[in-house]
């Protein structure tokens, strides 16, 4: 089912369905939603080498990005993102592609489209754009305005290529995430958003769980959903996502975990989560508040296919402890997530414990 008018060209004719009701709308429908997995894990499979831009695959290897997001499809996803984080001109510029933000994000949202509209069931496309990869002001050098122009000019591309909500990611500082949001009114476009917990429960510039929660009710251009993505793997993520729900949101939650740990095996980098151990995650993130639920780094068609099922079989229990969190995936990689007023800790005697892949 298509979610987007007639097209022309590059130009989508503004007779569509609201935006937000493509989100909020298979919300309403399915008790929880799943997403797609990971970008670079899968590409990598298909040939990207290390150090290359994966944005670039648009335009050069439109087939393997069509086989990236069919395989989530295929796999059960509701939703899936477009092969865009580091479609910003920021980004683009340490491989000089920053002049062609649009082509390359156009060309990811179109491919998505197609997939999207022939696969004989409501899928979402969500725009992907990660972090600018600089600094805010007063600790680096981007400005609020530079941010939130690159953020915009990123926005329409992926508006104008047919995605139906945008979907920014893997964010570290709550000024990034408000540009994004600020950028994201100016496209008159629906968004989710998430930010990565991987420093000690923490996000890299130090912000909480419940923090976020504080955040996401401040932004005046409110989000569709706010959650997690990425981070150190799936004990820690649904520590993050107990401590959202914990406040009482009433906003949807996206927890979007590693599958695993990862390893370096014979010269490359390997996640250690099996799909059973996905599949666990899936159900415990479920019980644990989240609404949107899907996998990051590591996280393959393999995995998704038994989170689909895992997802489809469960019914809705209380609430897991920390405890339980722990015996079935793993121990955390802190004793604290800081929402009990500590600041990060190690803690060597927690190092998790975790399936071999």
């Amino acid at each position: 089912m298509s979610f987007r008018p007639e097209t022309r060209g590059h130009v989508h004719v503004n007779e569509r369905m609201t935006m937000t009701n493509a989100l909020s709308e298979l919300l309403a429908e399915k008790k929880w939603l799943l997403t797609d997995g990971a970008t670079g894990t899968n590409l990598f499979n298909m040939g990207l080498s290390s150090g290359d831009a994966p944005e670039l695959w648009n335009v050069d290897e439109p087939a393997k990005i069509k086989a990236l997001y069919k395989g989530s499809v295929d796999a059960g996803s509701d939703l899936f993102l477009t092969n865009t984080f580091g479609g910003n001109a920021s980004r683009l510029k340490l491989h000089d592609a920053q002049n062609r933000v649009r082509e390359l994000n156009i060309a990811a949202s179109e491919i998505g489209r197609e997939v999207a509209d022939t696969a004989g069931r409501k899928v979402v496309v969500a725009g992907s754009v990660g972090p600018t990869g600089d600094i805010m002001v007063p600790m680096g050098p981007l400005t609020h305005e530079a941010a939130v122009e690159m953020f915009h000019e990123q926005a329409e591309a992926l508006k104008d290529g047919g995605c139906d909500v945008l979907w920014v990611e893997t964010i570290s500082s709550p000024d990034e995430f408000r540009a994004a949001a600020e950028a994201f009114k100016l496209a008159d476009m629906p968004w989710a958003g998430t930010m990565s917990f991987d420093t000690a429960g923490r996000t890299m510039m130090g912000v909480t769980s419940t923090e976020m929660v504080s955040i996401v009710d401040k932004i005046e251009n409110a989000p569709v959903a706010f959650g997690a993505n990425c981070g150190v793997g799936a004990s820690d993520i649904l520590r993050t996502v107990l401590g959202f729900s914990s406040t009482g949101t009433q906003t949807p939650i996206i927890s979007k975990g590693n599958a695993g740990i990862p390893k370096y095996v014979d010269g490359a980098i390997l996640y250690d989560g099996t799909p059973e151990l996905m599949a666990d995650y899936a159900r415990l993130a479920a019980d644990s508040g989240a609404t949107i639920i899907g996998g990051c780094c590591g996280t393959t068609p393999e995995h998704l296919r038994a989170m689909r099922e895992a997802l489809d079989s469960h019914t809705s229990v209380s609430r897991p402890s920390l405890d339980q969190v722990a015996e079935a995936l793993g121990g955390f990689s802190s004793p604290s997530d800081g929402t009990d007023g500590k600041g990060p800790v190690s803690d060597r005697s927690t190092r998790r414990r975790r399936r071999s892949a």
